[in-house]
């Protein structure tokens, strides 16, 4: 929520403004109170998806997805992330030989994660059933 005093204003319309990631359109503010019309959005990343091109019987709202495993980062953005899954699930594999794995780490919007350069290492546990 906005309050204004003094006759001050708020003017959300200039690109690249903090108007989405305060819940506010792209608008100029005059009354002194105003709540946003849209939920807040400071938290970009909600679950982070490690995707897996060689599996198969994973879904996402209802969708097939190559998605191993998905978890919220229990640490604040800049922090070293140390994710182990307390519940493994074995999902079947594609192919009769693995020759090469593609990796991803998303959103749960299935966009990129922007890791800025970091080092990634992810261990997969793989058995014959």
């Amino acid at each position: 929520m906005l309050i204004l005093e003094n006759n001050y204003h708020v003017d959300f319309r200039p690109d690249h403004s903090i108007c989405s990631l305060l819940g506010f359109n792209h608008a100029v503010y005059t009354s002194h109170y105003q709540e946003s019309e849209n939920p807040v959005n400071i938290f970009g990343v909600y679950s982070v998806l490690v995707n897996i091109d060689i599996i198969s019987g994973s879904y996402l709202n209802g969708l097939r997805n190559p998605t191993i495993c998905s978890f919220f980062p229990a640490v604040s953005s800049g922090y070293k992330i140390i994710e182990t899954p307390a519940n493994l699930v074995y999902l079947p594999i594609t192919l009769d030989a693995i020759y090469s794995i593609e990796t991803s780490l998303t959103d749960q919007n299935g966009q990129q994660l922007n890791l800025r350069g970091e080092n990634v290492s992810i261990r997969f546990h793989v058995r014959e059933i």
